[in-house]
């Protein structure tokens, strides 16, 4: 911050760098060790001034082609600076080569997998869990992975927390309503939306997520207990009700049956005794034992 103005940063973007392959590098190493003997044989036969010229330009040659040598495998880059400035990337792979004076910095492109430590975060109903996700991301920018940031691999590690804390905090644990995501519930979204943050938080690093998604979910260990009966009150209400919805279409359905087939004429007072029958019979927990009245609902 500069007289009270943020400087924003400029990233920076990766380029090809211009390096060569090492397999001609290397012919011409062989062809510097043999000009070497020959120049040793010729200071053996006192041409003096000729072998030391040979001498020295195979020392030339040595000094600015032997330190320019590096490998890169598979998914492997190097990113090639020169007296600290970056001059480019190279992708390549097999034997690679550049002048001496080009410093080369190798870092993987691969994937690399990361699973969270466990978390503690409030969730959207202020509720304390427990809560942890694996990473998969990997390295598009090998510019703004060594230069934009300190430390990538770390800079990962701390953004993720950082971001399942946000993610954890936006969505309850359960919804047994169903009518808003739930972090229990909802993991495929739940999953999209944290792999959207951490994308936004990482592309200042130049990395990608490819896949990523929770690992280990509940509440913490201070109200485990307590919304553990919660739940279960819960799930016991929500049955109670379907169950009880059942019941009634059931016994409506039964009273329609009947007066439609004039099957018995039911009064209110019959019909409010045999509604109260039926919901004991579809409602109860236990199996109902039946009893036979030879009377009448008067008597």
């Amino acid at each position: 911050m500069a007289d009270g103005k943020v400087i924003a940063l400029t990233p920076t973007s990766e380029r090809r760098a211009a390096t060569a392959s090492g397999y001609p590098m290397l012919v011409v190493l062989l062809l510097a060790i043999l000009a070497d003997i020959y120049g040793i044989v010729m200071l053996g036969h006192d041409h003096n001034a000729w072998g030391i010229a040979v001498v020295i330009v195979v020392t030339i040659v040595f000094i600015l082609v032997l330190p320019g040598f590096y490998m890169l495998q598979p998914n492997q880059a190097a990113a090639i600076t020169l007296f600290g400035a970056y001059r480019g990337t190279d992708r390549s792979t097999g034997l690679r080569w550049v002048w001496p004076w080009l410093g080369k910095k190798k870092l993987s492109v691969r994937a690399n997998n990361f699973i969270s430590d466990k978390i503690k975060v409030n969730d959207l109903r202020g509720n304390p869990i427990d809560i942890a996700a694996q990473i998969m991301w990997r390295v598009v920018d090998t510019a703004q992975a060594l230069f934009d940031v300190d430390d990538y691999k770390q800079f990962v590690r701390v953004q993720v927390e950082a971001a399942i804390r946000a993610v954890g905090s936006r969505y309850p644990y359960d919804d047994f309503e169903h009518q808003e995501i739930s972090l229990r519930g909802n993991h495929d979204e739940v999953g999209a939306e944290l792999r959207k943050e951490l994308i936004e938080r990482l592309a200042v690093a130049g990395i990608t997520v490819d896949e990523c998604g929770l690992t280990y979910l509940a509440y913490a260990q201070e109200i485990a207990g307590a919304m553990l009966r919660r739940q279960q009150a819960q799930a016991v209400v929500a049955a109670r009700k379907t169950l009880v919805e059942g019941a009634v279409g059931m016994v409506e359905m039964a009273l329609d049956a009947l007066s439609a087939k004039n099957v018995v004429e039911l009064d209110d007072e019959r019909r409010a005794a045999m509604v109260s029958n039926l919901m004991v019979v579809l409602c109860g927990e236990r199996d109902t034992q039946p009893v036979v009245n030879t009377g009448t609902l008067y008597q």
